[in-house]
């Protein structure tokens, strides 16, 4: 855990528990703004806080004010790593909003469930899971912009832009911290369908190859198999059939590294079907044009279920989300009859 604040130990406030309004200090705008820490903000960063109430602003102006002490926390200095405690009074100078962006953000995803914790979306393929690097909104800003009145939205875990199906969002921090402590521990079943490229031999395989990060000389980073160096990292895979040249595997996660799947398939020698970091350019290719059966302009990679125990209340969940219309359609056209199916349903 990151320790709270180094310079001295902050008083507390007693608040009422929610997030209050925001206490304009003076009567001119742009003015210093005062508000106190409710039960969701508990426990969280300073600097996150900040840049979660303040959007538009650039992080280093936020870290900046921060430094300077013109951020206060209980009349007292703090550091942007400081962890906040309901009751908590901040006053925040006056900081000056970036421009908006031209566009604004697109639909929601489907919503799968949804309680006063927990929110489980249908995340399309091509959609990031948050922006950054280029991309304005992804689904978590998607989410927080159709739910304004929202005190509390996180992602509990990511999936890759490419990817498709359930993904996972915390409504409270109660339900954030208890679902990354089943992630953690390995209690969520997390499954996807995958489209290799290759004849897969195997009815059930595990394999187990370490995985670690490198960023190469453009500033690209990729992951690698990497026994040395790496993160250990355990996938299962199960044959669910075979379609003359492919193969559409079910993949269980047993740890959740980075393009885990992605990496584990292309180093055994069967990259996934529209995989553009990890896979066979030229198959990607002839896929995107439409010379295997349907036409397939994405990664055959969907997350189609997850199965845990509710964060909050404990009940066993299972979510699931059909596979897409477009990797649907590629398998029928591939194979009207379903392939030489391994498994049945």
């Amino acid at each position: 855990m990151v320790p709270q604040s180094k310079t001295r130990s902050l008083p507390r406030r007693q608040g009422k528990g929610t997030l209050g309004p925001i206490v304009p200090a003076a009567a001119a705008a742009p003015a210093v703004r005062k508000v106190i820490v409710g039960e969701e903000q508990s426990g969280q960063r300073l600097d996150n806080f900040l840049l979660r109430l303040a959007k538009g602003v650039p992080k280093s102006h936020v870290y900046r004010v921060v430094r300077s002490g013109e951020v206060r926390v209980n009349g007292g200095r703090s550091s942007a790593e400081y962890r906040l405690a309901k009751g908590d009074e901040l006053r925040i100078p006056p900081m000056r909003m970036a421009q908006p962006p031209a566009k604004a953000p697109a639909q929601m995803p489907a919503i799968l469930f949804e309680d006063e914790h927990l929110l489980v979306l249908d995340k399309p393929s091509g959609v990031a899971a948050h922006g950054g690097s280029g991309i304005a909104f992804g689904v978590i800003e998607r989410a927080r912009a159709a739910r304004p009145n929202q005190p509390f939205l996180e992602l509990g875990h990511r999936l890759d832009r490419e990817t498709s199906g359930v993904l996972l969002l915390a409504k409270t921090r109660r339900c954030l911290v208890a679902l990354h402590e089943q992630l953690r521990e390995g209690r969520v079943e997390k499954r996807y369908l995958a489209l290799v490229a290759g004849d897969w031999v195997n009815e059930r395989q595990h394999v187990r190859l370490a995985l670690a990060k490198r960023t190469l000389a453009g500033g690209e980073r990729r992951v690698f198999v990497n026994e040395g160096e790496g993160a250990e990292a355990h996938t299962v895979f199960e044959l669910r059939a075979r379609l003359d040249g492919f193969s559409l595997l079910e993949a269980e996660l047993k740890t959740g590294r980075t393009h885990q799947i992605r990496v584990h398939l292309a180093h055994l020698g069967f990259p996934i079907l529209g995989d553009d970091k990890y896979g066979d350019f030229e198959k990607n290719r002839r896929a995107a044009k439409g010379e295997y059966g349907a036409r397939l302009g994405r990664m055959f990679l969907h997350a189609c279920r997850i199965c845990l125990s509710h964060p909050v209340s404990g009940a066993p969940l299972v979510f699931e989300s059909p596979l897409p219309a477009d990797c649907a359609e590629w398998l029928q056209a591939r194979d009207p009859t379903g392939g030489r199916r391994a498994r049945h349903d």
